[in-house]
């Protein structure tokens, strides 16, 4: 058994691939993954409405990988979601670019993103790329 927070053999073996300035995709279970992360290998892993959450993914990824830069999908008022807030506090250490919606998917389409993985929380604007740090 692994000791780390994040045990799911997918984002263990997507996440391995990744290197210094790759990015991860994590967003809410509204986003559209399918058309909107290009050639990233894609990872569902909503088992019901608000499981899991973005936060909750966010703090198992980081027991695996460091990351070294945040953009995180904000609406057009500049607002922080709950979720973002959420995740902030996970990592605490990063600031965070906001990047409005448009702009955002345009951003998860590009080729440095490696791993996209879709959860089931249902709080809108709970969208990040992260972007892959050196251990």
């Amino acid at each position: 058994m692994l000791k780390t927070e994040c045990t799911n053999p997918l984002i263990v073996g997507a996440v391995s691939s990744c290197g210094h300035g790759d990015k991860i995709l994590l967003v809410d279970g509204n986003y559209p993954l399918a058309s909107k992360s290009g050639s990233a290998q894609k990872i569902y892993l909503g088992v019901s409405r608000g499981l899991p959450t973005v936060p909750q993914v966010l703090k198992a990824l980081e027991s695996i990988c460091s990351f070294e830069k945040i953009e995180a999908m904000v609406p057009e008022s500049g607002d922080y979601s709950e979720p973002l807030k959420e995740c902030m506090q996970v990592l605490d250490f990063l600031e965070v670019v906001p990047v409005g919606r448009w702009e955002f998917y345009d951003m998860a389409s590009k080729e440095d993103v490696r791993v996209a993985i879709s959860t089931g929380e249902d709080r809108t604007y709970a969208c990040l790329l992260l972007t892959v740090g050196v251990s």
